[in-house]
């Protein structure tokens, strides 16, 4: 890790969390840390360059098929890697070959960057992710060693107490709001090499009163029409809400701001 680091360009692989959902623009789009980044590093570097590659819902060996040689080609300064967990989710599993793709996306990008970054991902606590930790945790320790065994640095978000909070996500409770999007871009920028501007962003937010039985239960009955459901039937049919959308900023051009208007809000939320 360098210290008072500068890195010239900037592409970004991955899922729903990369792209930046829930982080909404008020034209409909998704800015997230990813773009937030983005925005800092180019403060740092004049033409600075900047590709996100990320599209919701995409399983590791889509990534790998659509996104990892695309990324190499580039052969920026510094490529994201986040994947696997929209695989963690589903009902049925091989965490052998989740492992396998894995290793082969950070084979094929580590040698085409200066630096490749990977991510233990965020979970909100509460039940409905709580039988899938078992799986996350194996695909962090995954994570972890690939990190070890190919100079990647590796943010661990997972860690992370604020993150935790049920307020840093959105209404759907499968991704982060706008301030969780904030603090995941400081903790990526620490982690290359820069000077923090927020030292707390691990800290939770201070605690407030608890809605009461009948608002968390009306709260908890919404959620699961809205998008608990809708999400498990894509989960049994295999379909994903990324289907048929382009990259979200898929040439590695400079950095000029947020795309805005190609990928928003009316699309269906979820992985």
């Amino acid at each position: 890790m360098q210290t008072n680091a500068t890195y010239t360009s900037l592409v970004a692989v991955g899922d729903s969390f990369t792209e930046g959902m829930s982080d909404l623009l008020p034209d409909g789009s998704y800015r997230g840390w990813a773009d937030l980044l983005a925005a800092r590093m180019a403060a740092r570097a004049p033409g600075f360059r900047y590709a996100n590659l990320a599209v919701r819902g995409k399983l590791i060996g889509q990534i790998v098929a659509e996104q990892v040689d695309v990324a190499a080609a580039m052969r920026p300064d510094v490529i994201t890697l986040v994947g696997g967990l929209n695989d963690t989710l589903r009902p049925k599993v091989d965490m052998g070959r989740v492992r396998g793709l894995l290793e082969e996306a950070v084979e094929r990008l580590a040698p085409a960057c200066e630096q490749l970054v990977l991510m233990r991902s965020p979970a909100r606590n509460g039940p409905v992710l709580e039988r899938f930790r078992p799986r996350m945790e194996e695909l962090f320790v995954v994570v972890d060693d690939l990190a070890k065994r190919h100079g990647a640095l590796v943010v661990d978000l997972y860690g992370a107490p604020s993150l935790a909070d049920p307020r840093m996500w959105d209404v759907d409770r499968l991704h982060l709001t706008a301030d969780g999007h904030r603090r995941v871009a400081e903790a990526v920028w620490q982690t290359l090499g820069y000077d923090g501007e927020d030292q707390e962003w691990r800290t939770p937010m201070g605690a407030t009163t608890l809605p009461g039985f009948i608002s968390r239960r009306t709260a908890d009955a919404r959620f699961a029409r809205r998008h608990l459901l809708p999400w498990i039937g894509r989960r049994l049919t295999g379909r994903s809400s990324g289907d048929g959308l382009p990259a979200k900023r898929p040439d590695l051009l400079p950095y000029e701001g947020p795309v805005t208007g190609s990928q928003g809000a009316e699309s269906v939320h979820g992985g």
